[in-house]
C-alpha cells in the first residue's frame, strides 16, 4: 500500500464523516426550522448531500455506474426546489383589500 492509497483512504473517510455530520444538521434543520423556507432550502440540502454521499461510494469503489445517477437526482432536486419555490411564492403573496391596497402581512 503506497503513500498516495492511504492518503485517498483518509479523504475518503474524512469525506464520508463530514456528510453524515451534515445529514445530522441538516435532519435538525428540518426538524427545528422556524420557517416553512428553512425546511425547503433544508431538503434541498438533503438532494446534495444524497448525492455527495452517492460520490463519495463512486469514488470508494472506483466506479463510474453512479455518475448517471447523480445526474438524474441533480435534476429531481432542483426541479423539487423551484415547485416547493413557486408554492410558497404563492403562498406569501400579497392579498389585496377591497379598497384596491395590498395586505403586507
Amino acid at each position: 500500500m503506497t503513500t498516495l492509497d492511504t492518503v485517498e483512504g483518509a479523504m475518503l473517510a474524512a469525506s464520508a464523516v463530514m456528510v453524515l455530520i451534515a445529514g445530522a444538521l441538516l435532519l435538525y434543520r428540518i426538524w427545528y426550522g422556524p420557517s416553512m423556507l428553512d425546511r425547503a432550502v433544508a431538503l434541498d440540502v438533503a438532494a446534495a448531500l444524497i448525492i455527495a454521499g452517492i460520490a463519495v461510494k463512486a469514488a470508494h469503489d472506483g466506479d463510474s455506474f453512479y455518475f448517471p445517477v447523480m445526474l438524474v437526482l441533480a435534476f429531481l432536486g432542483f426541479t423539487g426546489s423551484v415547485g416547493i419555490a413557486r408554492f410558497i411564492a404563492v403562498r406569501d403573496r400579497p392579498s389585496v383589500r377591497a379598497d384596491g391596497t395590498e395586505d403586507h402581512r
